[in-house]
């Protein structure tokens, strides 16, 4: 089984760089990078526990004209 060597490595790179473009493959590699992070803290349960908002609060005023 061959190995990759040097000289066809910097070949697959330049075609990938002149089919994407450099600033593509950046952008790439950063979301990639963030998807790893994101899914190793789910695998370690360092998620933040998600909490519901709570009820609004009712404000006790009491009425201007009560009836009596």
């Amino acid at each position: 089984m061959p190995h990759i060597g040097l000289p066809e490595l910097v070949i697959v790179l330049v075609l990938v760089i002149v089919l994407f473009g450099a600033g593509r493959i950046g952008r790439v590699g950063g979301e990639v990078g963030t998807a790893i992070r994101e899914f190793r803290k789910g695998l370690n349960g360092d998620d933040p526990v998600i909490t519901t908002p709570a009820a609004p609060e009712v404000d006790k005023v009491p009425p201007s004209n009560p009836q009596r």
